[in-house]
C-alpha cells in the first residue's frame, strides 16, 4: 500500500469514528429533545416540584444548580490561577516542590468523583464544619455549620475541577511570551507586578478555557454532592450558605431510581434532563463569548 493510500485509508477510519460519535450524540440528544419539549412550560420551570415526583415544577432544581456552580466558579478559579501562577512563575520546572505539586495535581485529576463526596464529607462537613461549631458555640451536638449544605458542596466541587483550572491556567501562562516579561522587567517593574499587569491579562482567554471546562465538568455532577449538601425534595430555596438544596443532576437521578411511579415520573424526567443540558450549554456559550471578548480586545 502506497503512502498516498495509507493517508486516504487513515483518513476514512478517523472520518468515520467522527461520524459514529456525531451519531451517538444526535441519537442522544434527539431522544431527549423528542421526550423532553412538550414538558417544558413556564409552570414547570417555575414551579416546586411534588412530593411524589410525578409533577409539578423544578425551580427550586435550577436555582440551586445556578447557585451551587457560581459557588464553586468563586472558589475555584483563584485558588486555581494562584496555584498555576506560583507553579510556572515562581517555582519554575526544576523546583522538586513544584514537581511534587505538578504530580498530586495530576493525582488528582484522576480520583474518581465518589471519593471526593467522601472527603467532603468528612473534611468540610464533619471536620471543619465540626469544629466551627465546637469553637464558636460550643455545643457540636447541634450542628449549625457541621451539616450538609450549598456552600460545602461548593467546596467539594471546586476541589474536583481544581486539576482542570491549574492545568490549563499554567499551559495559558506558557504561551504568553517571554519577551513581554522581559520587557516589563527591563523597564523597572517588579516581579508581582508583571504577572498581575502584563501574564495575567495576555492569558485571560486560556484561563476562561479552564473556567468552561470545569463548568462544564461541575455542573452536571452528582456523585460529590450527594453526601454533601444536597436533598431529594425541598420547598423552599436555599437563603444561607448552611442550607441544603436541590440538584438539576441529582433530580434526575431521584426521579429515574426513587420515585414511587418512575413510568408516571418519566416526562419530567426528560424535561428536566432536557433543561440541565441547556443550562450548561448556557453558561458554556457565556464564558465562550467572554473569552472571544478578550481574544478581540488583545488583537486590537
Amino acid at each position: 500500500m502506497t503512502r498516498t493510500a495509507r493517508d486516504r485509508a487513515l483518513a476514512a477510519a478517523t472520518g468515520l469514528c467522527v461520524a459514529l460519535v456525531l451519531g451517538m450524540l444526535l441519537v442522544v440528544v434527539g431522544e431527549i429533545v423528542r421526550h423532553g419539549w412538550p414538558q417544558l412550560s413556564w409552570a414547570f420551570l417555575t414551579d416546586q416540584p411534588t412530593a411524589d415526583m410525578t409533577g409539578g415544577g423544578i425551580f427550586p432544581a435550577i436555582y440551586g444548580t445556578v447557585a451551587l456552580t457560581l459557588l464553586m466558579t468563586v472558589a475555584v478559579v483563584p485558588m486555581g490561577v494562584a496555584t498555576a501562577v506560583w507553579l510556572h512563575e515562581y517555582a519554575g520546572r526544576s523546583s522538586r516542590l513544584a514537581a511534587v505539586v505538578r504530580a498530586a495535581v495530576h493525582n488528582l485529576a484522576g480520583v474518581p468523583s465518589i471519593v471526593f463526596g467522601l472527603f467532603g464529607l468528612g473534611f468540610f462537613v464533619l471536620f471543619l464544619g465540626g469544629s466551627i461549631d465546637d469553637l464558636v458555640y460550643g455545643d457540636p451536638t447541634r450542628p449549625v455549620w457541621g451539616k450538609p449544605g450549598v456552600l460545602w458542596a461548593a467546596l467539594t466541587l471546586a476541589v474536583l475541577t481544581l486539576p482542570v483550572v491549574i492545568v490549563t491556567t499554567e499551559e495559558a501562562l506558557r504561551a504568553v511570551p517571554r519577551d513581554l516579561r522581559e520587557a516589563a522587567l527591563g523597564l523597572g517593574a517588579t516581579r508581582l507586578q508583571t504577572v498581575v499587569r502584563v501574564v495575567l491579562p495576555n492569558a485571560r482567554a486560556g484561563i476562561l478555557t479552564g473556567l468552561i471546562l470545569a463548568v462544564s465538568r461541575g455542573a452536571g455532577e452528582v456523585a460529590p454532592i450527594l453526601f454533601t449538601g444536597a436533598a431529594n425534595f425541598l420547598p423552599y430555596l436555599p437563603s444561607d450558605l448552611r442550607d441544603m438544596f436541590m440538584h438539576l443532576g441529582y433530580h434526575v437521578f431521584v426521579l429515574a431510581t426513587q420515585s414511587p411511579n418512575v413510568e408516571a415520573a418519566r416526562p419530567a424526567l426528560y424535561g428536566t434532563v432536557l433543561v440541565l443540558l441547556v443550562l450548561t450549554l448556557s453558561l458554556n456559550v457565556a464564558a465562550v463569548w467572554l473569552r472571544s471578548r478578550y481574544r478581540a480586545a488583545l488583537r486590537s
